[in-house]
């Protein structure tokens, strides 16, 4: 880890007593579980529901960071440009590794200081305001639970959102609002899988489903060409263009999640390899698809947020919004499982063994989630507006700000359970990329971005009002899409 001498042989026995603390763990947790089920069905639940390995953080890690998002990066393309579009996608993918690093790297300092201590986290899930609390006091855990859970139940709004815009392509009986209310009443389900642990089976098709889209969007675009006079003006105007940046600052800020994912592996220090991993996969998704619909279709991009709007109705096509509705399922599942936990701790449950109370008394939580999918219909607007005014702040600013306030002291970077990575071995290159990182997202992700993101979507408050019945659905005499007001 870039150390040497008597320092190194003083980290190599914190990170060995952070691995011996693991294995015990394990082994007390299988003790009190008892002996495994080896019948058929036992072995089944195992395969099927227990999931904590390194590949299910993986699947767990990109299948939760592209989803409904994949089908508004061309929407941001017509903002931005080939060139921006491009380059954001990479830049803000690095950073967001970067953050998320940061995020595991508190995480194991308060996990390992908490079991020296002795606490043993048997059905108790560490989440990202509890560690802010351990590390850094009460007024810390309140910032990160303010910001985290809002965040988290915007997320979920915005899958809910892309339910009702994906369905209404392939049956537009009823209108979007109505089918809002079905798939929110279905987003109940999700009460019933208890931890991050048991999502092993969705993960892993939830990961397929999106690669089938993705590269059903590159090649229906390539094969249907250019439409007539294609035009790609992008970028025009600076609402426009930061309006792009920031629906793809939200793209690679889907690690909201870091710590209740890690918190499900065996090991979870690993987890600092799996999201760069995982988000290079996700460029292979995120970045053909975008270029080849932008290419297609141009500046007709700025009148459809949804790219599958576009693409001629196949049954690739039903194929691919089928299928991404499956996931926008899964993903709704992802953002509020941590509401659930916290609402657990909240009202006292949060440690029973009784799945079924844990069930009903989750039930609340969706509810928020669906009054605000039903007001506030904007699909890809409401993308922007959530990445400026809480990703920002929720998975960039607050864990670099964090991370150099915990390590300040000269004490605390020596005592440190994780050091600076190889490829940067000094604590001041360490701060000087989160001083970078928190400049960066506060004045073009909050402010540039944050300026641009609430005027378009209140344009598109003044030109469709709340609770729009069927946002962007076409009219019923021209049987075209009614365009949003884009410019002020």
């Amino acid at each position: 880890m870039g150390t040497s001498g008597s320092e190194a042989g003083g980290v190599q026995g914190l990170v060995g007593s952070y691995g011996e603390m693991e294995e015990q763990n394990q082994k007390l947790e299988s003790l009190q579980e008892g002996p495994h089920d080896m019948t058929m069905g036992g072995q089944m639940k195992r395969l099927l529901w227990h999931g904590g390995s390194v590949w299910d953080a993986w699947f767990s890690a990109a299948s939760n960071q592209v989803a409904q998002v994949l089908l508004t990066l061309p929407y941001s393309f017509a903002q931005l440009g080939f060139a921006s579009g491009i380059v954001f996608q990479i830049f803000y993918g690095v950073i967001g590794c970067w953050s998320c690093y940061m995020i595991t790297w508190l995480y194991v300092e308060y996990r390992t200081r908490k079991e020296r201590e002795g606490v043993i986290f048997k059905n108790h899930v560490i989440q990202w305001f509890e560690v802010l609390d351990g590390l850094l006091g009460r007024y810390w855990k309140i910032v990160g639970l303010v910001f985290n859970c809002t965040f988290l139940l915007f997320g979920a709004v915005i899958q809910l959102i892309a339910c009702a815009s994906n369905i209404f392509l392939i049956n537009d009986h009823l209108n979007k609002r109505e089918w809002t209310y079905i798939f929110g009443a279905c987003c109940m389900l999700t009460v019933l899988v208890p931890s991050f642990r048991n999502y092993r089976l969705w993960s892993f098709f939830g990961l397929i489903m999106i690669s089938y889209t993705a590269w059903y969007m590159t090649i229906a675009a390539l094969a249907h060409g250019q439409i007539a006079n294609v035009v790609h003006s992008a970028p025009t105007t600076k609402v426009l263009y930061f309006t792009g940046a920031t629906n793809i600052l939200y793209t690679f800020g889907g690690h909201a999640v870091t710590v209740e994912i890690m918190h499900a592996m065996y090991k979870p220090v690993k987890f600092k390899y799996v999201y760069v991993f995982a988000t290079l996969y996700v460029f292979t998704l995120t970045i053909p698809s975008a270029v080849a619909v932008y290419w297609a279709f141009g500046d007709s991009l700025l009148k459809h947020s949804n790219a599958l709007s576009l693409l001629p109705r196949t049954r690739a096509r039903d194929v691919a919004v089928v299928l991404m509705l499956i996931h926008q399922f899964i993903t709704v599942g992802f953002a509020v499982t941590p509401l659930y936990f916290v609402w657990e701790k909240l009202i006292g449950i949060h440690n029973t063994k009784s799945l079924l109370l844990r069930a009903v008394a989750r039930m609340p939580v969706i509810l928020p989630v669906w009054f605000f999918a039903i007001a506030f219909p904007f699909f890809g607007p409401i993308n922007s507006t959530v990445g400026a005014l809480l990703v920002t702040f929720t998975v960039y600013i607050i864990p670099c700000v964090a991370h150099m306030v915990v390590y300040r002291a000269a004490t605390a970077r020596q005592n440190a359970v994780e050091k600076p990575p190889f490829f940067m071995p000094s604590w001041t290159g360490v701060y000087l990329v989160n001083i970078f990182i928190v400049i960066w997202i506060f004045v073009i992700g909050v402010g540039w971005g944050g300026w641009a993101s609430v005027t378009n979507f209140v344009q598109q408050i003044d030109t469709f009002g709340v609770f729009a019945p069927c946002y962007q659905c076409p009219t019923p005499a021209s049987a075209t899409p009614a365009p949003p007001k884009l410019h002020a």
